[in-house]
This record gives structure tokens, sequence and C-alpha cells, in this order.
């Protein structure tokens, strides 16, 4: 047995003997477990539940002993974001600004291009009034040098340890949350920085991209006939370095300038010998940068995916490179290495390094000492005024977290040791209440006892386990610091309780004298009319509601065994199981029947003897008596007779229709449009869904109800028209169709009421081409109602909302499953609308009048049959999802972006390794919507996942990465 059952046993064991009106003071306290001794620090590691005693392990071991004053707040060290002594300001990564942030560190270290930056003229004037600068105004940078001017005198001067460079990021329209080629947004703001400083009246700043950043070299073609060199000048700012298959930088940059064979339908038109001869290119360096540019092409194309590859390759690059041997052409070739090469003191290596930056190494020793201009320093000055004062607010925030912590702590100290009861006046307190005050992260309230309290306005005895006994002198502290109430004091024990309980748990043990009495009367026969009607379920359930009884009696105990510590039942959740109870049956009810007489099924009920019935009764007295001799219900009688009645006409009319119409039924030696037959000309339509209907009627007549009419009028327009043609009745609109033989026609006339007749015939052709066959529909096609028709079916399948589609992941062309993301799997092939529901018995579908009377004229409605089309589209139509594919909820309006989102949890693969098509159709357009592109209800996806793949010549650290198709198309880098 548990310890609280063992407890709650032994606080009640003296009621198998005491009388209810013998209860004394002693029986309460027992009751309310005050007779346990105190649990004793260091003995007991955790509060024993049940035991009011017990004031160990409810949080105050946090408090006793020396306490890190860092725990009394959260607020971390505002000197933690302070710059330190002789280092860099840092820049915030607002995402994935990474690639930004590095370039903005790299150009801000370019002590030229910083210096040109400063000169050049700001609107920053207008901003400045008087002697400074506006104080309630904040400063925001117009144009992108402005932008460069603000962040470097920050970096520059600033006091804290990072900034934000978030409007600089958003003046150039960046995507903060996606990836970029840094290579490429280098090149696109190299170019957008030339193009602005060329406005610059100053030629140093005018010049300064091209004068730190630009080089020269010439494509050099030399003739092997007559040695004429051929020479094409261009400039660049970088160059771009082919990594696949080196191991060091000097082996990437000989490849760069090795020559190249222009032989065999290669060959060079050589001006001199006015003919193809065979000749050799390289790249000759005429002139290098202030600042070389060195850009390491990682990733290269990969044709069989259509996306870039990263190579994780390592390059091994000294801190100092001479490019004097490569001016002057004189390449120095290397062997690569298969192995991460050895990095000496002044190298490095790396798998990771896009590009490597170069300084020009002067004879004279620059001038590192740049002045930031006085505009922009005060603007610094002001952000490290808002710095300090944030920090002085943090500080103080964390002093007055430390005090009060520290009051806290003392306060804890004094009263915990003074918290038990021992022989002096006690009182009861809410065990979740002290719990919270004793949590430090939270501020503490008023003490609320009301939870706790019985119908008499005291503590209820079965509360006492979420109670805790304190002295009076801690209660006297606690409510005259905090206040709350009602304070519960020895008064507080309710006496009318615990006789009520003593009460229950002597009728409790009366009851298991009592059922062994039954089950004996129970297994004798009774003889004669003496005898009384029990339900069976009653019989079987008798000692249960017996104690659901008691425990009602008991003033809502069953309450009482919801979880210890404070956390009692739900409000709410009580209500809704008390409100269940009400609904469920009481004793003997089981026979009633509807109106409130003794049922007629004799199946349900039991004859007991008297003596049986009056030990129930004494537990029941309310129950519905029904002696041996009481007749069933009369009404419920004639019902079942016309029940019967009922059951047998069914059967008749289905083995009638059965018989009368064996091959509808059977579905066999049916029609075909498309193959007519060649003994007749005419051929009768019905709905498929009469069909169905009238199966199921005729399968199951005891459960169904009889299909009494043809409802034609569905297939039909408003106008009267026929809304399908001869070609679509052969295709996609034969499951929305029966055809029906003359004679079968014929048969459907006498059994049923038609709507509307609906024929096709065959006749040959007129005068023009007689030995042509021509097929006509009476009514006619409406072709005005034919087309909206179709373009509602394709507005429906355009504008859908949370319908279902499949994805199937595919590897080298074949279907597979992936055993990520279980919950997304159904676990039967049938979908939820694949399970066909019965109706119930009297359901009348309204397409069908299936009255015994007369046939009402159904009214002629276009959305009538839009409606009925598309339940029959929805059943003809829908997927058989197969083993291990994943179905998704998708609307229409939803992008091709957020479908890959949730692809990615259903598959774990990120969207930029997606590949994705339907039909044969590749979907690439992340903006587009799923309407757009074609994707339709029960629509099948397939996936096709980017793998890693091998590196050329290392042909082991390959990394794939899907690059951006978009780029930075749209931003500001390109002039938007």
């Amino acid at each position: 047995m548990a310890p609280r059952l063992q407890l709650e046993k032994a606080a009640w064991r003296w009621a198998e003997t005491v009388r209810p009106e013998e209860v004394s003071q002693e029986h309460i306290e027992t009751a309310y477990r005050i007779w346990l001794e105190p649990c004793i620090r260091g003995v007991c590691r955790r509060n024993c539940k049940g035991n009011p005693n017990c004031l160990v392990g409810i949080g105050e071991h946090i408090w006793l002993g020396e306490i890190d004053e860092n725990s009394f707040h959260n607020i971390d060290d505002p000197n933690c974001e302070r710059r330190k002594k002789n280092s860099f300001v840092g820049l915030t990564n607002l995402g994935a600004t990474c690639y930004v942030n590095t370039f903005l560190q790299v150009w801000f270290l370019n002590l030229e291009l910083r210096q040109a930056l400063y000169l050049c003229p700001s609107t920053c004037s207008d901003y400045m009034m008087g002697d400074g600068i506006q104080e309630e105004k904040d400063y925001e940078p117009q144009t992108i040098c402005e932008h460069l001017q603000y962040l470097f005198a920050l970096l520059q001067n600033s006091n804290r340890r990072y900034i934000d460079p978030s409007g600089f990021v958003k003046a150039l329209g960046l995507d903060t949350g996606q990836q970029q080629d840094a290579q490429e947004f280098s090149k696109l703001f190299m170019s957008l920085l030339e193009d602005t400083l060329s406005k610059q009246k100053n030629p140093d700043v005018r010049n300064i991209v091209q004068q730190q950043f630009c080089g020269e070299y010439a494509y050099v073609t030399v003739c092997n006939q007559c040695g004429r060199e051929s020479k094409l000048l261009s400039k660049f700012y970088e160059l771009e370095l082919n990594i696949q298959g080196h191991k060091q930088l000097t082996d990437c940059i000989s490849e760069f300038l090795k020559e190249e064979k222009l032989e065999g339908d290669n060959r060079y038109f050589c001006e001199n010998c006015q003919s193809k001869q065979n000749a050799t290119r390289k790249i000759r360096l005429l002139s290098l940068p202030c600042t070389l540019n060195l850009q390491l092409m990682r990733f290269v194309f990969d044709r069989q995916t259509g996306h870039k590859k990263k190579l994780n390759t390592y390059i091994g690059f000294s801190e100092i490179l001479d490019m004097e041997p490569y001016v002057e052409h004189k390449a120095e070739p290397s062997k690569s290495q298969t192995r991460k090469p050895k990095c000496g003191k002044g190298t490095h290596c790396s798998r990771n390094a896009y590009m490597l930056v170069y300084r020009l190494q002067a004879q004279e020793k620059p001038n590192t000492t740049i002045q930031v201009p006085a505009f922009l320093q005060e603007l610094v000055d002001r952000d490290n005024s808002k710095f300090e004062e944030w920090c002085i607010e943090m500080a103080e925030m964390r002093k007055q977290s430390v005090d009060k912590g520290k009051a806290k702590h003392e306060e804890v100290k004094e009263l915990y040791q003074r918290l038990p009861a021992g022989a002096e006046p006690y009182e009861f307190v809410s065990l979740e209440w002290l719990q919270k005050w004793l949590d430090e992260s939270t501020p503490t309230k008023p003490i609320d006892n009301h939870a706790c309290l019985c119908s008499h306005d005291k503590l209820h005895p079965d509360k006492i386990s979420i109670m805790k006994r304190i002295s009076e002198y801690a209660a006297d502290i606690f409510y005259s610091r905090y206040g709350g109430g009602p304070r519960l004091t020895v008064k507080a024990l309710c006496k009318e309780c615990v006789v009520e309980r003593c009460r229950v748990l002597r009728l409790k043990n009366q009851l298991n004298e009592d059922y062994k009495t039954v089950n004996n009367l129970l297994k004798a026969t009774v003889k004669g009319n003496d005898g009384f009607w029990v339900g069976k379920s009653s019989l079987r359930s008798w000692r249960q509601l017996a104690l659901e009884q008691l425990d009602e009696q008991d003033g809502d105990a069953d309450q009482s065994s919801g979880k210890m510590n404070g956390n009692t039942l739900n409000k709410d959740e009580s209500k809704e199981e008390r409100k269940e109870e009400e609904e469920e049956l009481n004793f003997n009810e089981d026979i009633l029947c509807p109106h409130g007489e003794l049922c007629i099924s004799e199946n349900e009920r039991r004859l007991v003897s008297k003596e049986a019935w009056s030990k129930l009764q004494q537990y029941f007295p309310k129950a519905p008596e029904f002696p041996s001799y009481k007749e069933c219900c009369s009404q419920c009688k004639i019902l079942e007779r016309e029940g019967e009645e009922n059951e047998a006409l069914h059967k008749m009319i289905a083995n009638e229709q059965k018989t009368s119409l064996p091959n509808l039924f059977q579905d066999k030696n049916r029609p075909c449009l498309s193959n007519w037959p060649e003994d007749t000309d005419v051929l009768y339509i019905v709905s498929q869904f009469f069909v169905e209907e009238w199966r199921k009627f005729v399968r199951k007549p005891t459960r169904c109800s009889p299909v009494s009419s043809v409802g034609n009028s569905a297939l039909l327009c408003p106008h009267g028209g026929l809304m399908f043609t001869f070609a679509s009745m052969t295709k996609e609109d034969s499951k929305l169709i029966a055809l029906i033989w003359p004679s079968e026609w014929q048969m459907i006339q006498k059994l049923f009421v038609v709507d509307h007749v609906i024929k096709i015939m065959r006749t040959e052709g007129g005068d023009a081409n007689p030995s042509e066959t021509q097929y006509i529909s009476e009514p006619k096609l409406c072709p005005e109602c034919r087309e909206g028709l179709l373009c509602q079916q394709q507005r429906d399948l355009r504008e859908y909302t949370q319908a279902t589609i499949y994805v199937h992941k595919v590897v080298d062309n074949k279907k597979v499953m992936k055993d990520s993301a279980p919950e997304l799997n159904v676990s039967s092939s049938e979908t939820e609308e694949d399970k066909e529901e019965a109706k119930p018995d009297g359901e009348k579908d309204p397409d069908f009048n299936q009255s015994n009377g007369g046939t009402k004229r159904q009214k002629i409605s276009h959305q009538n049959y839009i409606a009925y089309q598309k339940q029959v589209i929805r059943r003809s139509m829908r997927h058989r999802k197969v083993r291990g594919e994943k179905a998704l909820l998708v609307s229409a309006n939803q992008t091709l972006k957020e479908l890959k989102i949730q692809i990615m949890h259903a598959f774990s693969v990120a969207p930029f390794d997606q590949n994705l098509s339907i039909d044969g159709k590749i979907l690439s357009d992340d903006c587009a919507t799923l309407g757009t592109l074609g994707v339709i209800p029960e629509s099948v996806i397939l996936l096709k996942a980017d793998e890693p793949i091998a590196d050329y010549a290392a042909m082991d650290d390959v990394m794939q990465v899907c690059m951006p198709e978009e780029g930075f198309k749209g931003t500001g880098l390109l002039g938007h």
C-alpha cells in the first residue's frame, strides 16, 4: 500500500469502532493528522505528502546558509557590454548577416577608405541645431556613405563592446534571415560605392575605391607560328582563384596565371599570319592594388542538380604573400597535398575561408591615427552617453534586486526556524502559498485559504494533505506582512465533516457485508410472483453506485483525490465531471423505456427475490420498482410490432427490386458508350448516386430506407439541358452516370418515380456523310451551363482551403519511405472520407423523395447539381495513400515557400535542398501560390532532396549548399 493511503487509513482507523455521536476533539485532531511527528531537516530529504507538520523540502534549501548575491537577480553586469581597452568594437549578427559584418570590419580597417569616407559631405548639418544635436530626434543617415560614416565612427570611438548595423542593412534592403553569397555581396557593394563616390568633387574621395582595390592585368595571346603577342587590358577588384585540387594558396595563384594552349578547333586567328594558328593564352599581372582581395571559389556548379556545391577542402596561406614572382609571371608550382597542410609560424590553414585580404606593405609606416569629424564624434558621444545611462540604470536595478534578496534572505532565516508549531497554538496555511513565499522568482501574494474550506467554511479534512501546520507566531507575521485569509486556527477543525465521514465509513463497512449477502441471495431461484425486476447492468455495478452515493453525501469528498502540494482539481473540470455523472443512469433506470415504464426486452433485466430487493432498496430508496407481475410498456409493444412490420415490408421491397434488376444490382453486363452495343440504339441515363443508394438499401433493407424515386434533375441545368457531352460521358464524367438498358428502364419506371427521362440515341449520318454514326442526347446539351460548370470546377480546384495533398520522396527516381516525423503518417491507407458513414434509419437524401406517398417535384438548381457533383468528384478523384507517403494540409493561397517549410518538418529536408515537381513540371517559384502552380487537392508532389557529393580532387569533404536563386534581386545593391 502506498504511504499516503496508509496514512489516510491510520487517520480514520478509529471510525471503525466509534459511533458518529461519540466523536471527540481527540478524534477530530487525529483525523487532521496533528498527531504526526514533524520531520527533521537532514533526515527527511523531501516533503512528506499528507503530513501537515513536515516543513522540509518546500523550497527552504535555497535560503538557508550563505547565498551568492548574483542569485538575487537575473541582470548581467552592464560592464560586460563595455568595450575593453585597446580592443576593437564588434557588430551584432542580425540573423544571417555575418557576411555583411565581415566586410564592414575589413573596410573599417582600411585606413585610407575610412579617411576618404570621413571627408564626404553629410546631410547631418540639417540635423544639427545651434551648437549641438537635437536631443529629441534620433539621427538617421540618408545615404550609403552616411551609414558607413556613422558605423565607422562608432567602430572607432564607441564605448560599447558591439554595435548594431541594422540601419545599414535596412538601407540596402537585405533580408536578415537569408544567407547570401559573400563574394557577390562584395562585388556589388564595391560597385555601388564606387558609383556613389564618383559624384564627389574631392579626387581623394572620388577615386578611393580604384586607388585601394583596383589592379590591372592583361590577357596575353602569343601565336606559335610568328610569335606575335596580342594583349587585352582589363581592370580587376579581386582575383577569383579555383581551389579544386589544391592545398596551398600559391598553387591557386599559379593555376590562375598558367598558360592555356589554343589548338584544334580552339585555334587562334592571328592577324599577322591572317589564318588560324596554334597559340598560348595566359593572364599577366601588370599592377596590384593597395588592398588585394583573393576570392577562393568554394562553390562549384553541379550539372546533375543544377545547384552550387560548397567545397570544404583545406587551403594553406601565409600572413605575408610575396606577389613579385607572379607579377613577373614566374610561377612557383607545388605538388598538391592529400592531407591538411602543416601550418608553421606565420601560416594558416582553413577549410571555410572564402576570401583573403592582403594589404600592400609600405616602406613608410602609415599614419594609424584618423580623426573622426566633429559632427560624427558628437553623434558618437551622444550614443556613449545613452550607453552610460543604461549601464547606471542596470547597475541600480541589480542593486535593488540584491537589497531585496538580502532582506528576503534574513526574513526566511528568521521565520523558517519559527514555523514548527510544536505544543504552542497553531494555524494552518496553504502549502502552495508557502512554496511561493520561498520562491525567489515570483513576488509573494496575499494568503488565500479559500480553496481548502468545506461547506461549513472550515478546514476540510480531505484538504489537510495540501496544508501545513505552523506556529501562531509565524502566522501573525505572515498575515501582518502579506495579508489574506481566512485564518485557520484550531477552531477551524470541522467537527461536522469528521462526524459525517465517520458515518460514511461505517456505512461502507456495512456495504461490504451487504454485498456478500446480496450475492448469496441472487444465487437462489425466485419462485412465484414474489420477485422484482432489476436491470442486469444495475446488478453488476450496484456496489459502486452505492459507494458513489456515500461519497456524494460526504460533501464532495471525491475532489480530495486531486494532486498533492496545492495542485487541486480545476473548478471547471469538476463541474464537467458532475454534469457527466448527472447524465449517467441511476440504479435500476437501465430497464426504463422512453415512456418511463418497464422495457419490453427481457434480456436486459433479471428477476431477484424479495429479500435481495429489500437490501438493495436500503441503498437506493428512490429506485424504480417493478414487481414480477408488472406488465411491460404497452406503447413500446405497439411500436415493436410496427417496426417488425416495416422491416418485413422493406425486405419484401428489396427482394422484389433485386429480382427485377439483377444485373444492375450485381453490376454485371453493363453497357458502355465507348463501345456501343450492337443490339440497341437507345441507352438511358440515371445518376450513379441513385444506383449506389439503391444498392445500399437492397443489401441492408432493415438499416436503410427504401429509394422511391429517380432524381435525374441533378444531371440537368436550370434550363433543363443536359450537363454532359457524349465525349465527357465516355471519360471523366463516366463515374457520375450509370447507363441503363431499355429493358431495365421499363422496370425502373414501374418500380420508381422518375422526374426526368434522359437517354442517348444512336443514328446514322445524314446525306452529307451517311456512313458516319451520330449520337444525340435527349434532352440536348446546354452549352452555356456546361461551360459555366467547367469554369466552376476549375475555380474550385484553385480556391480550396485545408485540402489534402501527398508528398513522395524520391531517390534515384524511386519512391522511398522516410522514417522522420512519424506523427504525420496516416496509420491506414484510407482517410476519414473513405470510411462510408451509414445513415441513420429514416434519414432522407435531399436528391431523392423517399416517402411512401406521392412524389414531389424537386426544385431544379444549378447550385444543387454542383454540390452533388463535388461530392461525387471527391469520391472519384480521391488519392489512395500508399505506405510511407506524407499527407499535408494546404490551401490554394499559400506560397510554395510555405509548403517547403511544411515538407521540411515532414521529411527533415531543408527548403533549399528540396527539388519539387508535379506531373513532370518543376516547381521553382517560391513566391507563387499553390493554386497558380496547378497544385490541386489530392495532388501528388515528388520531392527529390539534394545530397552531398564528393570533391572532384579531394573526394572527401564536400557539403551541399543550394545557393539562393534570387540572390540580391530587389535590394539596394542593384539600384532598387
